[in-house]
């Protein structure tokens, strides 16, 4: 079960997304498919995140059909296939809810064996008027029969996405969403805060640290293998190896955060490793922690403003900075020290919602990132004190009408703040 979300609100969003269809028409929706490492070594499940929306279910070999039955919102009908019970099979590999759970416990109105999928579904859709479903994309084994039967049928019913509409169910969250979210922003950032407080010298060490903090103080575990990175690897976007070591006079930056009932939290920091910023450093952290200010203030539904919108305004802010402290930089060159967008959408995965578009103007309960940075790399149109250095600052925040809702506030950023752990 998802802590906090409640059986209430998957039948809110499965009715949500019956009123956004058209009339007559059936959504389906797969289980994600467990992943192999290698051989019979499996990964953790992790459930296909519209699945686990409209569900609550965390089991594969399982479909979602969801019929619209009328012009009323509620009017929908819920049928699931899922695994049954099976004694021989759950002695090897746990326990599985079974199909009477999928009544009585996840509300479906009809529920049956996963076997019988290949039966019942093509009478199912019959009736249908259009049909929603990503099944098409499917590459794996285990869907091959449903990825197969939507690709290769001769179709008398119109096929449509799925994604782009839950994209737009999904990219609002609810106040239970923000609440998950927002615990898993405290534990992360405190965790973090902790961090700081600490000399390190091997990067794999402060990703153990931070992994075990996120667990025993309440999250299900990391959102996502984190960045910890050392000197100029902070230069490096997505530095995931985490096997060097700490030198006294780098930075440190991380890019890490927990999950909580499911929902994520995204954070970056970066300090001295030696707990004591130079004066280069000082200069080029306070230079990105002032734009990151400005742009985390944007966020909010009166700026009437969209990621797009705020990511100028971060870049021009950051040329302005960079120029105050010596960077021969503009707005064409800019990109080569800033060279990805100022933020994302967050929620159930670090990028939620994938396609939905940064030019939306942003409303009360969405949620993304800030996430200025400055990579100075060993070149000479650079000053050569900031060379090697890498910075990123960035949280995760809540739209709200009037003021952003920094749900990582605990991870602390200012350079007193910082220094004043160590002290």
């Amino acid at each position: 079960m998802t802590p906090g979300i409640s059986a209430q609100e998957y039948h809110e969003r499965r009715a949500a997304l019956a009123e956004s269809m058209t009339e007559g028409s059936i959504a389906v929706l797969h289980a994600a498919s467990l992943q192999y490492k290698s051989g019979a070594v499996f990964h953790p499940y992790r459930q296909e995140s519209n699945f686990l929306y409209l569900t609550g279910w965390n089991e594969e070999n399982s479909v979602a059909v969801i019929e619209k039955t009328g012009p009323n919102v509620g009017d929908y009908y819920l049928r699931m296939f899922v695994q049954p019970k099976d004694p021989r099979e759950e002695q090897w590999s746990g326990y599985r809810n079974g199909v009477q759970a999928a009544e009585d416990v996840f509300n479906a109105d009809e529920a049956h064996p996963f076997s019988s999928l290949e039966s019942m579904l093509p009478r199912i859709l019959e009736s249908a008027t259009l049909i929603y479903t990503d099944a098409q994309a499917l590459k794996s084994s285990t869907d091959n029969w449903l990825h197969k039967w939507f690709s290769g049928r001769d179709s008398k019913v119109s096929q449509t996405p799925l994604y782009p509409v839950m994209n737009k169910l999904r990219a609002i969250k609810s106040p239970a969403e923000v609440a998950n979210m927002r615990k898993a922003g405290q534990i992360s950032g405190r965790a973090i805060t902790e961090a700081m407080k600490r000399p390190w010298t091997k990067e794999k060490d402060l990703h153990a640290f931070l992994d075990y903090q996120f667990i025993i103080n309440g999250c299900d575990g990391p959102a996502y293998i984190p960045v910890i990175a050392g000197g100029d690897r902070g230069n490096c976007i997505h530095y995931t190896v985490n096997n060097s070591t700490f030198n006294e006079n780098e930075f440190i930056l991380i890019d890490a955060g927990g999950e909580y009932g499911t929902y994520i939290t995204d954070v970056s920091r970066t300090w001295p490793a030696s707990g004591k910023f130079s004066p280069a450093q000082r200069d080029l952290y306070e230079a990105v922690l002032k734009v990151q200010r400005t742009s985390v203030s944007l966020c909010r539904a009166d700026a009437n403003m969209s990621l797009d919108d705020i990511h100028g305004v971060t870049v021009r802010g950051l040329v302005n900075e960079l120029r105050k402290i010596g960077f021969n930089v503009d707005m064409g060159s800019i990109s080569q020290l800033f060279p990805h967008h100022v933020g994302h959408y967050i929620g159930l995965d670090v990028h939620d919602c994938p396609g939905f578009s940064r030019r939306e103007k942003l409303q009360r309960g969405h949620c993304i990132t800030i996430e200025p940075g400055v990579y100075v790399p060993d070149d000479e149109k650079w000053p050569s004190h900031f060379r090697g250095m890498g910075v990123r600052i960035e949280d995760s925040v809540c739209v709200d009408d009037q003021a952003p809702y920094i749900l990582s506030t605990e991870a602390v950023k200012e350079v007193s703040d910082i220094e004043a752990l160590r002290s």
